[in-house]
């Protein structure tokens, strides 16, 4: 999930590429949606987008039984201390930083997944 539509561009051609089945929201009111259709194995999200942030997403899914064991991995720009420790507290299994490497990224969504 993220607000850039060529960052979800990026990130789509890199697990397509990978072998990934990829579902997309813009922001985490819209994840939340899509999340009723979907059973993803991993769900990557970003922390600044409209309506509902990274954090709030990520608590959200972890209130809910359906996804509660669902690994979380935070794809941003964010490089704070303080925001990553709010994101692993709210419930995120991992932290990547942007721009990411699709090699290591693919690596750790194949480790996460299994």
């Amino acid at each position: 999930m993220d607000d850039s539509r060529t960052m979800r561009d990026m990130l789509r051609l890199s697990l397509v590429e990978a072998g990934f089945r990829v579902v997309q929201a813009e922001d985490g009111v819209h994840g939340l949606e899509v999340l009723r259709d979907e059973t993803p194995d991993v769900i990557v999200t970003d922390i600044n987008m409209p309506r509902m942030d990274g954090f709030g997403f990520i608590e959200a899914v972890r209130r809910d039984v359906t996804w509660r064991s669902t690994p979380v991995l935070v794809l941003t720009t964010e490089v704070d201390a303080e925001k990553k420790s709010r994101a692993k507290a709210a419930g995120a299994t991992g932290w990547i930083v942007k721009p990411f490497d699709p090699v290591k990224l693919v690596d750790v969504i194949r480790r996460v997944a299994a």
